[in-house]
């Protein structure tokens, strides 16, 4: 067995944070104000336990399912993350193991990868939107998404970046100048192997985002982009209806947490929906996905596909969500862990632990696939929810 191995995805985040320099692991954590968000997505799902079967268990599971119109292995799939600078194949070697995997990836408008490459790494590719600047340029990166072959669109909507973090926010440049370098140095020359992968690809870390680029003008830095996101008065559900009649393919609305506006989300005619909080980067204080999951899924769940984003570490977590109610889960920080602690190679790991764990769970609770699970599986503690 490979040394590089590693069997949890608690592992691949000691490993990572051991990798990576420390402004860039502080990166990866993010997560907002005094962190109860963050905490409580993790935490939601140790409430949750399982009633296994002693007897009639199967020989074989099935792991497999459909989902924003796409055949996959196993119901997970990749969330889009922006600049993934923790690895110079970034995107690439992200959608590399989720093809190798049998999954969909799900690019972020604010990738280091340009939306051809990624397509090109993995057919089934969704490509995210933020409502950002004009319709028109909104339209233009639609277009671009179609051309290049992605598969359908993630619109987010749950991202409203608060500027204060209790533990303190790292520094990230807008660009790495001579001054930022220096000023990186020592961190980078106490992390030698992440320098060292850079330095064999005779290149720096890329902080620009050419999703987000007009066509004939330079691509942005990733505060640029940022920039004119916070300028853009935010969209009404009258314009997710809009940008869904311009998109014929798979469309899943990201960032539900309420029974209303899942509804809403319906009625703007959206696909899919997946509940999530950003992965605690928005307001502080939102309830743990997995809280919002039930009744989000008893509401419109025969109407819309429902996935869920936030808190999936293990196997585990998955089977407990798609019992509650989903159809598939998204992963972010897990995989970037695993991208941080070895590349694609990693990336793979990471998906290869969870699927690993949905199988035994799967066995344990004496079931033949994903689609014979239900809450009766999962002892769901009074109060829990909202």
């Amino acid at each position: 067995m490979s040394t590089t191995w590693f069997e949890s995805v608690a592992e691949a985040q000691r490993r990572a944070k051991k990798r990576l320099p420390g402004s860039v692991y502080s990166a990866l954590i993010a997560g907002s104000e005094k962190g109860l968000t963050l905490a409580d997505n993790l935490a939601a799902f140790d409430e949750l336990r399982f009633l296994p079967r002693t007897a009639g268990h199967s020989a074989e599971r099935d792991l497999s399912t459909h989902v924003l119109g796409r055949d996959i292995a196993l119901p997970v799939l990749i969330s889009p993350t922006g600049v993934q600078a923790v690895h110079p194949d970034g995107e690439v070697a992200v959608a590399r193991a989720a093809a190798a995997r049998g999954t969909s990836m799900g690019l972020s408008s604010f990738a280091s990868k340009p939306v051809e490459e990624v397509v090109a790494a993995n057919a089934s590719t969704y490509f995210q939107i933020y409502w950002t600047g004009s319709r028109d340029d909104i339209l233009g990166r639609l277009e671009r998404a179609r051309t290049a072959g992605a598969v359908g669109i993630i619109l987010t909507l749950d991202w409203s970046f608060s500027h204060s973090r209790d533990w303190g926010s790292p520094h990230i440049p807008h660009t790495l100048t001579l001054r930022e370098l220096l000023r990186f140095a020592p961190e980078g020359l106490t992390h030698p192997r992440w320098l060292f992968a850079y330095a064999r690809t005779r290149r720096l870390p890329d902080l620009s985002v050419p999703n987000m680029a007009e066509p004939g003008a330079p691509i942005p830095t990733f505060f640029g982009a940022y920039g004119q996101w916070m300028r853009t008065p935010p969209p009404s559900w009258g314009d997710v209806a809009w940008l869904r009649a311009h998109w014929d393919g798979p469309f899943l609305l990201k960032g539900v947490i309420r029974v209303d506006e899942a509804r809403r989300a319906v009625d703007a005619g959206v696909s899919a929906i997946s509940v999530s909080n950003h992965g605690g980067n928005n307001l502080d204080g939102t309830p743990a996905t997995i809280r919002a999951l039930p009744s989000i899924a008893d509401a419109v769940g025969d109407q819309v596909e429902v996935l869920l984003d936030g808190g999936i570490r293990r196997g585990s977590d998955v089977v407990k969500a798609l019992a509650l109610g989903a159809k598939a889960v998204l992963i972010g920080r897990a995989y970037l862990w695993g991208l941080a602690a070895g590349g694609q190679a990693g990336v793979e790991n990471v998906l290869d632990v969870l699927r690993d764990g949905i199988d035994s769970t799967l066995l344990a609770l004496g079931h033949r696939g994903v689609h014979d699970l239900g809450p009766e599986d999962v002892v769901v503690p009074a109060g829990f929810g909202f």
